[in-house]
């Protein structure tokens, strides 16, 4: 209920005559349609085995374990991404961008998975999947700093978020992953799993900030 009301506060904003930015509800229609057609392309990866054995389905289980990383990645960016349009009352052309720019990082997991699963001990391939992996949180953070901008000195999406050590703690993780790729594939791939670990656990910072806002 408290989110029809907000979507109509949104709609009800965005109608305004001289007030910039429009409600959030496409933004996040198109965002949930993107990253739904790259998890559908991932999974396309994940080929028939030849065979009627379990013993056929050896040779996949690097694919499979992959998938299963990259998708949990996108979950954990998807789940993030709503809750953090929740704290924004208007899009403007700049948070449009940013978006688009998130977007397309996430878009190229597909490849940097596909081309890890065909060479999971080869460091060049989980290199190549910690650089995405790196640029995509770049780009996060860019689209999270360009709505607290959108939202003034009292930006509601500033306070809940705080010190956010998680989001400081990854990209350094990324890099360490990257390096580690040169000399372990496997401990880099590790590292890959680690951060995915870290997010996993549930980020309520938001959710307490809305839940706390006078209705």
């Amino acid at each position: 209920m408290r989110r029809r009301n907000d979507i109509a506060a949104n709609q009800s904003s965005a109608s305004k005559p001289g007030e910039r930015g429009f409600g959030t509800s496409r933004l996040e229609a198109f965002s949930d349609g993107v990253i739904a057609i790259i998890i559908t392309i991932m999974v396309l990866e994940l080929r028939t085995p030849h065979g009627d054995r379990f013993q056929a389905l050896a040779p996949l289980t690097p694919v499979f374990l992959n998938y299963a990383l990259s998708f949990v990645y996108l979950g954990i960016y998807w789940n993030n991404h709503h809750h953090m349009l929740q704290t924004c009352e208007r899009v403007t052309g700049g948070i449009l961008w940013a978006n688009l720019h998130l977007l397309f990082w996430l878009s190229l997991i597909p490849f940097a998975t596909a081309w890890m699963s065909a060479n999971h001990a080869a460091a060049a391939p989980s290199a190549l999947y910690g650089g995405f992996l790196f640029m995509a949180g770049v780009a996060y953070f860019v689209l999270q700093q360009t709505i607290i901008g959108s939202q003034g000195p009292g930006s509601l999406l500033k306070s809940a978020i705080g010190r956010d050590w998680k989001g400081r703690i990854s990209p350094l993780l990324y890099l360490l992953a990257i390096a580690s790729a040169f000399r372990s594939p496997s401990l880099s791939q590790a590292l890959y799993a680690l951060v995915a670990l870290m997010w996993l656990v549930p980020d309520r910072r938001i959710e307490s900030m809305l839940s706390s806002r006078p209705s």
